[in-house]
């Protein structure tokens, strides 16, 4: 093993155990009220017994739920128009306008009338999760159907390609990373619309959003942190998970965003 990969493991490992001795040590010292700022190992002990009673993982589960689902749909559906629209000019064209208008509203302003409309149940979580997700995915994916070398485009036509072979074979390879950079952002903001909803309209009193707003509202900090470094274990976890997938399933997508950078 290389210096550079030892240190690649090592330092990240000591900057947080660092990060948390210097917690523990400033709050110990300077007397901080628990209300404001728990000490680490009062928050490892909240940890503890959420785990222990259950808390945690009914919780954790629904909600990681509730992202996949909404991401899934949002994934097909965006991945699919965002291919259409590259590919016709009159789809680009309808779908232009819209997209112009609804991508930069701020999606959690949609949840008061999301909760109008659907209630406060799953539908309601799964379709916040979906919009939150649908947008980035469909402009990348347009972007990188746009930016395909229309000289491979020709050269497969030339050879006898089908225009269906041209899309499976040239353009959607080409444009996948692209569409993994828009999956990317597509989780990134699911995991937090999701985590808002269920805390602005958590009425089934399930999810980590609603474990967040429930501890605040009896001031219960220990819990509250708790439950913030669960869903930043847990959003870590997905990103590494999405990377992985990346690697598995198009090396070449990979290989050729790190060379852009």
């Amino acid at each position: 093993m290389t210096r550079r990969r030892i240190a690649g493991l090592t330092l990240p490992a000591l900057s947080i155990v660092g990060f948390i001795a210097l917690w523990q040590l400033v709050v110990e010292l300077r007397g901080i009220p628990p209300i404001y700022l728990p000490a680490p190992s009062a928050i490892a002990e909240a940890l503890s017994q959420m785990a222990l009673d259950g808390t945690l993982w009914i919780n954790l589960a629904v909600t990681v739920l509730r992202i996949f689902a909404g991401f899934s749909v949002a994934a097909v559906c965006g991945v699919a128009l965002g291919l259409l629209m590259g590919r016709s000019h009159i789809v680009a064209q309808i779908a232009d306008p819209w997209l112009a208008a609804l991508y930069p509203l701020p999606k959690i302003s949609l949840i008061p009338l999301m909760i109008i409309w659907l209630g406060t149940g799953e539908t309601y979580n799964i379709a916040m999760s979906a919009i939150s997700a649908f947008f980035p995915i469909v402009l990348s994916t347009y972007a990188g159907v746009q930016q395909v070398d229309q000289g491979l485009v020709l050269a497969a036509r030339d050879l006898g390609a089908s225009a269906r072979q041209i899309q499976t074979k040239v353009i959607l390879p080409a444009a996948i990373p692209h569409i993994f950079n828009g999956l990317h952002l597509g989780m990134g903001v699911t995991i937090i619309l999701v985590v808002a909803a269920e805390m602005i309209g958590g009425s089934d009193q399930r999810g980590m959003g609603y474990l967040l707003i429930n501890a605040g509202q009896v001031m219960d900090t220990d819990k509250v942190f708790a439950s913030l470094v669960v869903m930043a274990v847990i959003g870590a976890v997905i990103m590494k998970l999405q990377r992985f997938i990346d690697r598995r399933a198009a090396p070449w997508a990979v290989n050729a965003g790190a060379s852009r950078e």
